[in-house]
C-alpha cells in the first residue's frame, strides 16, 4: 500500500538487468578459490538462472582465469560474457584474446586512489579511461565503465570522466560503491544527478560494508538506474556485495519491476554455490536461508495454516524454498497437530497432551525439535502400555572413572513403593539390573533385546530406545522410549515392556 503510493515519486525503469559478478567479485572472498571446472559449472547455472551478464573474472591476473573465460565461452550461453580489465593495453588484450563479448573496464577516481593508488592527475586517468573505451569499441565489444570509488569521487569531476567515456562510445557506465560508504538518499541523489548528465544506461555495483549494499542498489533503480551488479549469496570482498537473490525478490515483489531471471531457481543457486565456495549462509538468511520460511511461534504458525501472507510476503515456492514448520518452546498445539496430521498420526486428546509436554519440556531445554523426533515421540506414546502398573517414581546413578556404575530405582509396584541399588557394566545395565531385581517379586522377566539409536545428530539428539522383555511363561512385549536421556530412555522402555506384558497375563 505504501510502496505503491511512494513509487509514483519514482524514476522506475521498466526492466533491470542483473549483472553476475560471482565468478569475479565473488572469488575475491576471503578463503575461496574457484576452479575452472567450477567456473564452468556455475556459469551454466547463472546462464539457465537467467542473468544478463556474467562477468567471469580478471582475465591478465593468470593463465587460470583466460582458460576459464575460454571454456565457459565455448559454452554458447544466452548470457554476455565479461572480462574485467583495467584501461591498460595488456589488461584490455587479454580479455580480447579470449573472445569475450562484453568488457568491464575501470580505474579508479576518487582522491585516494588519485593520490595513493594510481599518483596520476585527473587528466591523465581521464585519458585512461577514454583511451581504454575507444580501444574495447575498436574491437566491436560491449564497453562498460566503472569509475573506481565513485562514490567517494568528486561530483564534477565523475561527471566529467563518465561525460568523456560517453562520447568515446562507452555502451553502459558503471556506479561502484567500492567500500560500501553510501547510504540510500545519497546513493539515490547521486544517480538522479547523473540521468540529468548521461544518456546511456547506469549500472551500480554496491558493497555490503555497512549492510547496505541491497538498499543502495535498490536505492539507484529508484533514481533510475537500469542494471544492477549482484553475486550469489553476496559474496565478495570483505562483507560482499549486493546479494542477487535478495535484490532480484525485492525488485521483482516490491517495484514490479521485470528480471529475466527464473525466481524459482534462486534457492538451487545459492546452495550449489555455497557448496563450491565453502562458505555456509546463515540460517536467517534473506530469501534463500534456512529459516527463511520456518516458523515456530505458536502464533505465527497458526496464522500461517491459515493464510500463508499472514507471516511470508512471499511464497517459498517463488524462489523454490519450503515452508518448515519448526517445533520448540514457542510452538503452539496447531503447529503440532498440523505437523502430525502431515504425518498421519493420529493422537486422542491424552496422547496428543503427552507429545505437546514433551515438546515444550525439551524446547526449554534449548532443543529445536526435528520432524524425525516428533515421529518418533508419537509412535512412542501410541505404543505405550494400555495401564501402567509399574511406575518409576525416581532414579538416580553413579558412574566415572574407577568407580563401579551403580543405579538406585525407585518404582511403585501395584500401589507399593520399592526401591533397589544394583550395579552394572554402566548406568544403563545397572538400572535395568535395579528395575529387574524389584519387579522379580511380581513376575520374572528379563531383557531379550535392547537397541539404542540417535535420531537425529548432534550432543542434544534424542535417544530412541527398543527393548524386548520376556518372562518364562514366553510372554514377550515390546518397549520404547525417545527422550533427551539414554539411561532414562532405557529405564522408560524397559517398564513400557514390563506393563505391557503385566497387563497381558
Amino acid at each position: 500500500m505504501y510502496i505503491e503510493t511512494v513509487k509514483k515519486t519514482m524514476n522506475l525503469p521498466e526492466k533491470v538487468r542483473i549483472f553476475d559478478t560471482t565468478l569475479r567479485d565473488g572469488e575475491q572472498t576471503p578463503g575461496v578459490a574457484i576452479t575452472v571446472d567450477e567456473k564452468i559449472r556455475i556459469a551454466k547455472k547463472l546462464d539457465k538462472l537467467g542473468v544478463d551478464t556474467i562477468e567471469v573474472g580478471f582475465p591478465v591476473s593468470s593463465p587460470g582465469e583466460r582458460k576459464a573465460a575460454r571454456e565457459i565461452l565455448k559454452l554458447d550461453l544466452n548470457s554476455s560474457i565479461c572480462g574485467l580489465a583495467r584501461p591498460l593495453k595488456k589488461d584490455l588484450d587479454a580479455a580480447i584474446d579470449c573472445g569475450v563479448d562484453y568488457i568491464h573496464t575501470f580505474i579508479g577516481t576518487s582522491p585516494l586512489h588519485r593520490e595513493y593508488k594510481l599518483k596520476m592527475s585527473k587528466e591523465e586517468i581521464l585519458n585512461k579511461a577514454v583511451e581504454g573505451v575507444e580501444y574495447i569499441k575498436d574491437h566491436g565489444i560491449t564497453a562498460e565503465f566503472s569509475a573506481e570509488d565513485a562514490t567517494r569521487t568528486e561530483f564534477d569531476y565523475l561527471k566529467e570522466i563518465y561525460t568523456a567515456v560517453e562520447d568515446a562510445g562507452a555502451d553502459c557506465i558503471n556506479v561502484p560503491d567500492t567500500v560500501g560508504v553510501m547510504i540510500p538518499t545519497s546513493m539515490n541523489y547521486l544517480i538522479s544527478e547523473l540521468k540529468q548528465e548521461i544518456n546511456i544506461p547506469i549500472s551500480v555495483h554496491c558493497h555490503d560494508d555497512f549492510g547496505l549494499a541491497v538498499a543502495n542498489s535498490l536505492a539507484a533503480v529508484e533514481a533510475g538506474a537500469q542494471q544492477v551488479h549482484a553475486t550469489i549469496n553476496g559474496l565478495g570482498e570483505r562483507a560482499g556485495n549486493a546479494s542477487l537473490e535478495e535484490l532480484v525478490m525485492a525488485l521483482t515483489t516490491r517495484y514490479n519491476i521485470k528480471t529475466n531471471i527464473q525466481t524459482e531457481l534462486l534457492v538451487d543457486m545459492s546452495e550449489f554455490v555455497s557448496r563450491i565456495t565453502g562458505i555456509k549462509m546463515p540460517p536467517n538468511k534473506a530469501i534463500v536461508g534456512e529459516n527463511a520460511f520456518a516458523h515456530e511461534a505458536g502464533i505465527h504458525v497458526h496464522g500461517v495454516l491459515q493464510k500463508a501472507e499472514t507471516y511470508e510476503p512471499i511464497t517459498p515456492e517463488m524462489v523454490g524454498h519450503t515452508r518448515r514448520i519448526v517445533l520448540g518452546k514457542h510452538t503452539g498445539a496447531n503447529a503440532i497437530r498440523a505437523k502430525l496430521d502431515e504425518y498421519g498420526i493420529e493422537l486422542n486428546e491424552e496422547q496428543f497432551e503427552r507429545v505437546f509436554n514433551q515438546v515444550k519440556s525439551l524446547g526449554d531445554k534449548g532443543k529445536c525439535i526435528t520432524d524425525a523426533d516428533l515421529k518418533a515421540m508419537a509412535q512412542t506414546v501410541l505404543g505405550k502400555a494400555k495401564k501402567e502398573i509399574v511406575k518409576l517414581e525416581g532414579f538416580s546413578v553413579m558412574t566415572g572413572d574407577n568407580v563401579l556404575p551403580t543405579a538406585t530405582v525407585k518404582l511403585n509396584i501395584g500401589g507399593e513403593t520399592k526401591t533397589a541399588a544394583k550395579t552394572g557394566v554402566g548406568p544403563v545395565d545397572a538400572a535395568i539390573n535395579a528395575i529387574q531385581s524389584l519387579v522379580s517379586e511380581s513376575a520374572d522377566i528379563e531383557l531379550k533385546e535392547y537397541h539404542i539409536e540417535a535420531i537425529t545428530g548432534g550432543t542434544n539428539a534424542l535417544a530412541e530406545v527398543f527393548v524386548i522383555m520376556g518372562d518364562k511363561k514366553g510372554n514377550k512385549a515390546t518397549g520404547r522410549s525417545t527422550v533427551d536421556d539414554v539411561v532414562m530412555a532405557s529405564v522408560e522402555a524397559v517398564l513400557d515392556s514390563i506393563n505391557k506384558i503385566l497387563v497381558e497375563r
